[in-house]
Formats: structure tokens, sequence, C-alpha cells
């Protein structure tokens, strides 16, 4: 059996091996990585070998650390990389044309019914009533949408937010709050079956389901790259974020806002951007933080999205596809019920 892993911002983890009476045989690691010392890599091959083929990636992942020599370095992979790999060969994690994606480009509708069509759709995907599918919002209001643990208060100035049309929704991922302007952000989300990032970490996941759109910012001119955990940056600065909501039915809710040109006075009135925040980030202002795509990139909005979901449909095949009348309804019941709620929005006051 053969399996392979590009690691996202890393490197190829090539694996080869065989099963006998469902225990894993004649393990062979091999890739561009870096590794050292030399040893570690038959350290990785006997601890594989042996291992029963039903182990899950947790369960290879541990049992690479667990046998590598003391002060083992791992540059460009990790352990967790070559579980990926395995399960690959084993025909047990997915990779993206597994699956049969569609690309959604409906019509604008409320922040609300946004977040709540997010989670409906996961749902769906969780669930296998929806196939994999990349959807790209349309805004015809302004919003703040803040991350599910955030403290309303300390996030969004009410008055700011009034004063400039901003209404204060909340989302079921976590991470910090996106200020977003109609017609001036470039926001999507996949609904994604879990096996298609099994036996990654979390950081890999969010880089991995995000590769996609480097390429496609990259063919714009945009000089982009991924900084761990979950930013979409360039070296002029912050072009946008991701955040991640994982569903208990094995449905993946990942999401991306990207700013496509913004007022950085008017953020600094809507949002209550920490001392904290800021000094992390190592810069002296807000505004000065995000460098939007309309800047860096020199087209129109339609442009990118053209662009990605071009390069999207070329990495997984994907074909447009719709939002269901049924799955309207589950989202519009899902906004009176949650999202447009004070309980939900002020859950964390």
């Amino acid at each position: 059996m053969h399996g392979e892993y590009k690691v996202p911002q890393g490197k190829l983890v090539v694996v080869d091996f065989e099963v006998v009476d469902d225990v894993i045989t004649g393990f062979r690691l091999a890739g561009d990585f870096f590794l050292e010392p030399d040893e570690a890599l038959g350290a990785i091959d006997a601890a594989v070998n042996g291992l029963s083929a039903e182990a899950d990636a947790t369960a290879i992942a541990r049992a690479i650390t667990a046998a590598l020599p003391a002060g083992t370095v791992m540059l460009g992979f990790s352990a967790e990389g070559v579980a990926v790999a395995i399960r690959r060969a084993l025909k047990k994690a997915t990779s993206w044309r597994d699956y049969q994606w569609e690309i959604v480009h409906a019509k604008a509708v409320s922040p609300a019914m946004h977040l709540a069509l997010d989670e409906v759709l996961a749902t769906e995907v969780g669930a296998g009533r929806r196939q994999p599918t990349l959807r790209i919002w349309e805004w015809d209001e302004s919003a703040v949408v803040i991350g599910s643990f955030q403290s309303v208060k300390n996030e969004v100035d009410p008055d700011g937010a009034a004063k400039f049309g901003y209404d204060v929704v909340r989302r079921i991922s976590g991470g910090g709050a996106m200020m977003m302007e109609k017609g001036s952000v470039v926001t999507y989300s996949l609904y994604v079956p879990a096996d298609l990032v099994q036996g990654m970490t979390f950081a890999d996941s969010y880089a991995f389901l995000d590769a996609w759109v480097i390429d496609a910012l990259r063919a714009l001119g945009v000089d982009a790259s991924y900084q761990p955990l979950n930013d979409i940056t360039s070296p002029t600065g912050k072009i946008g974020g991701a955040a991640q909501k994982r569903l208990g039915n094995g449905g993946i809710l990942h999401h991306v806002t990207m700013s496509y040109d913004m007022d950085g006075e008017i953020m600094t009135q809507v949002l209550r951007i920490g001392r904290e925040k800021l000094s992390d980030k190592g810069i002296a202002s807000a505004a000065k933080r995000v460098d939007p795509l309309r800047r860096q990139a020199g087209v129109e909005r339609a442009v990118i999205i053209e662009q990605l979901e071009k390069t999207f449909a070329a990495l997984t095949d994907a074909v447009p596809g719709d939002i269901t009348d049924d799955e309207y309804a589950a989202a519009e019941a899902l906004v009176e019920s949650k999202f447009a709620t004070p309980e939900w929005l002020n859950r964390v006051p």
C-alpha cells in the first residue's frame, strides 16, 4: 500500500507498507522532510510495524511519538502527518477528490441568516444529506460577527455600531470579532466531513482547508501566506481570518472572512480592540493591522470571488449548487429560535 500527504506549509510524507492479517508490516517512511538524528527514521518505521491496520490516526501518532529518540527534531512534518499518510493508504482518510463537491453562491441574506445557514449546512453534510460544499456569502447589511465565546461588551462599542449601522450577531465557531461592511468583505464557508481532516492537528486542519485560497490569491498577484493558527496574511498586513466548529454528527464548519475594503477609523469606533491584543501583534494601531485585498490585488471584489471559485473547482471538480427550500426553512427557524435572540447574543455578556 502507498500513501502520500503534503503537510500544510510543510513537506511531503510518503509511506509504503503491506497489511498481513490486519497488521501493518514492511513499513517504510520517506519524503522531503528534515529529521534528526538519522536513527529516528528507523525508530518511526519500527513503531508503525506491528500496529493494527484498524488503529486510528491518534493511536498511530502516539506510537510514533513514544518511539522517537530523545531530542528528535522533525521539520516540515509530524507524527500526525505520518498517521494521515498511513490512513490514506488504508483508504480510511480522505482527500478533496474523494467527494462530490458543490459551490454555492446564492442571494444575499441577513447576518443572522448567514450564521444559521452555516449551522444547518454543516449539519446536513455531517448527516450525509448534502455533498461537501463551498458557500460564498453575499451581504446587503453590515454586521459585527463575534466569536462563540467572546463577551459582547468587551468586543463591541454599542454606540459606534449603532452610529454606523452595524448589527451585532454571534456565530457558533470560536475566534475573534469580525467587522463586516456590506460589499467590503469576501466571506466563504466550507462544510466538510470530519474524514477529510482525520488525523490532522487542529492547526494543520486550518492550513489544509485554506491552502487553495492562498493559491487563488497568489494567482491574483497577492503575496499571501498562512500564519498559524488562523490568519491569512501578506508581508503588508493581515488579509483575513478563519474559524472552525466541529459538530457531533461528523460535520465540520470552516469559514473565513477576508477584507476587500475597509475604513480603519470606523473599525476602531465599532470594535473595542484591546491593547493586549494589539501588543501581541506588535503593532500600534488596529487600523494599520489589516491590508485589504482591493489595494493588494487591484481588482474588483467579483474578480476575487471568481478566482476563488475557479481555484476550488480545479482542486475538487466541484459543480455549481444551491441551497434547498428545506435548508432555507430550517435556517429561518434557527434564526428565530437562536441567532436573533438576546439569549444567544448575550450568552457571554
